[in-house]
């Protein structure tokens, strides 16, 4: 399997804009393709989907380790994998490059192409990335990709970088109308937010095929070999999870859901907003996404709400994280500060902030088993959010690479309720222990 990497000096230069582009060109060329996102992003993979029409998968260093991100990459069965790299191409977990683009592009033995945005840079830019190129040896960057440039810049600079940098540029993106997604406070808005998003999709493909040579860059990539050893075994399903999934909760990894299905689990998807109450089920999933933005339609749905409090009164195995935590709670807050009921499972009101809350990578150590966690481990996680709690728990001791601790969330033998999200396809079993709670919890219902 070829594969490339698009990464960026920085946060918004591009990258996911160009990646979809790139993937909508190579669509029309009849390859199987695999999009993957760097790092624990849940918003820039929906994109990728909307083009391939196949989930994208995140391959995290620090969520799954070496292992896990090679078998992720494994399966992939395509012929041509383009990862979108995070933030920029050397940040990674407290200002080193561990768990980086950077070292994601080394592991996997990926080839990078910079996109770099010129604005009202010449010369000095191509200082910029000649540093870049040689910050680390054998840093992978192979090609640039100019953004947002005009076709008349982009002749008279693309000569000038590639002289003074040694590294081609394959094309440009000029400036478009269909490149401008809208953001918000945890970046931008959800590809199905977007009434015209596949029109959208299609002129990017358009304007890549135009402006960029894609057969070049195709020849700059790299190889994978898919033989690690790591397809999934395919069971019959023991026990039904009920899985939340709409514009309010939208935050799920496609590794985790395949590693609860691995593990002997069938995610049943139903609505909180929509639906009346919850399916058939053994187990109850309930991710992150928006609620704020949702906590009077949430709210109104009584029948919903009821129905969850009564499972989970009734023992269900429940994972709910960030925007479920915030959902189980008593009260949150909308984007005006308005507090809506909510389940009440859980003590607490979320209340809306000024900026995201103990944003990144941590650590949550475990002081006694629960449904998740066992004593004396200490699980990988991320954490990323602008509403906070009154009440965040203290199951779970929380700790961050520059040394910060503090306790939150609520554990027990049937429920893991926090903020940090969690990857299941990670070096500790956490969905095959999931699925056992719910055997469980099934055999005691009978």
């Amino acid at each position: 399997m070829k594969t490339l990497m698009i990464a960026a000096m920085q946060s918004g230069a591009g990258k996911t804009v160009t990646t979809c582009a790139l993937l909508a060109a190579l669509k029309k060329r009849g390859l199987r393709l695999q999009a993957f996102k760097c790092g624990p992003d849940y918003i820039d993979p929906m994109f990728h989907e909307r083009v391939l029409g196949v989930p994208s998968r995140n391959l995290d260093l620090f969520l799954q380790g070496e292992d896990g991100v090679k078998r992720t990459l494994s399966r992939a069965g395509a012929d041509f994998a383009l990862i979108e790299g995070a933030m920029g191409y050397y940040d990674g977990l407290n200002n080193t490059d561990e768990a980086s683009a950077f070292a994601l592009a080394r592991l996997t033995k990926t080839p990078a192409v910079l996109v770099v945005p010129p604005k009202g840079s010449g010369l000095t830019l191509a200082a910029q990335i000649h540093g870049l190129a040689d910050f680390r040896p054998g840093s992978g960057i192979t090609a640039l990709i100019l953004a947002n440039c005009t076709e008349k810049r982009a002749a008279s600079l693309a000569p000038v970088l590639e002289k003074e940098t040694g590294l081609p540029v394959p094309g440009f993106l000029p400036p478009m109308d269909e490149a401008r997604f809208e953001s918000r406070h945890l970046g931008l808005m959800t590809a199905a937010e977007i009434g015209d998003l596949e029109e959208r999709l299609e002129k990017l493909g358009d304007t890549a095929e135009r402006f960029i040579d894609i057969d070049r860059l195709v020849g700059l990539a790299g190889s994978w070999e898919t033989d690690y050893g790591c397809k999934r075994a395919g069971q019959p399903a023991r026990v039904r999870i009920a899985a939340a999934r709409d514009e309010a909760f939208c935050f799920t990894y496609a590794d985790n859901l395949d590693a609860l299905r691995e593990a002997g689990a069938e995610p049943v998807f139903f609505s909180p907003l929509h639906d009346t109450a919850l399916p058939e089920a053994d187990g109850l999933y309930l991710p992150g996404g928006y609620p704020e933005l949702h906590a009077r339609a949430l709210s109104e749905n009584t029948s919903m709400r009821l129905s969850i409090a009564d499972a989970i009164a009734r023992g269900i195995p429940t994972v709910a994280e960030c925007g479920g935590f915030l959902y189980l709670q008593e009260m949150l807050e909308d984007m005006s500060g308005q507090a809506y009921p909510m389940c009440g499972v859980l003590p607490g009101r979320g209340y809306k902030t000024t900026r995201l809350q103990r944003f990144g990578y941590l650590k949550l150590r475990a002081e006694e088993d629960s449904l998740l966690f066992r004593a004396g481990e200490a699980i990988p996680a991320h954490e990323f959010h602008y509403w906070d709690s009154t009440e965040n728990g203290a199951a779970l001791l929380a700790e961050k690479a520059d040394g910060r601790i503090w306790r939150c969330g609520y554990a027990s033998p049937t429920l893991y309720a926090v903020f940090p999200h969690l990857h299941f396809d990670g070096e500790t079993p956490l969905a095959q222990r999931f699925v056992k709670a719910c055997e469980t919890w099934k055999a005691s219902m009978k």
